[in-house]
């Protein structure tokens, strides 16, 4: 077994989490993060434990099927808490963990950032789409 300096331990260490590599794992949770259901589950979670109603009504167009699976996606990834409370009926709630708690500052930014400056997209989709359209094709 060759010994490997501190030097090239670091370095590996860089690159087996260098997301811009093809093989790192790090890509898996980018994948699951940038999704947007996610990014407006840990933002509506942010005030607090909420319920799987509370969280259906908070979060509009979120189908049943999506809320579910993007709450236990959360759930495996160690960012959401679920607990669940015996009682008729049962009671459960979704909390943010202090790993998911450590998302929110990027995840409530990136949504503040689509929300101030959705007009300028849209007018840069407007220009884009009529600059590909041509004055044959309008």
């Amino acid at each position: 077994m060759a010994t490997r300096t501190a030097a090239e331990r670091r370095a590996e260490a860089r690159t087996e989490f260098d997301a811009y590599m093809a093989s790192c794992p790090a890509r898996r949770l980018l994948d699951g993060i940038s999704d947007k259901w996610v990014s407006l589950l840990v933002n509506a979670l942010a005030d607090g434990p909420r319920r799987y109603s509370d969280l259906s009504r908070r979060v509009a167009g979120v189908s049943q099927k999506m809320l579910t699976q993007t709450l236990r996606n959360l759930e495996r990834d160690g960012l959401v808490e679920r607990t669940v409370t015996p009682s008729v009926p049962v009671r459960v709630d979704y909390a943010l963990t202090p790993l998911g708690a450590s998302l929110l500052p990027l995840m409530r930014a990136v949504k503040t950032w689509a929300e101030e400056h959705i007009p300028e997209v849209d007018r840069a989709r407007e220009r884009y789409d009529a600059a590909r359209m041509g004055p044959d094709r309008r």
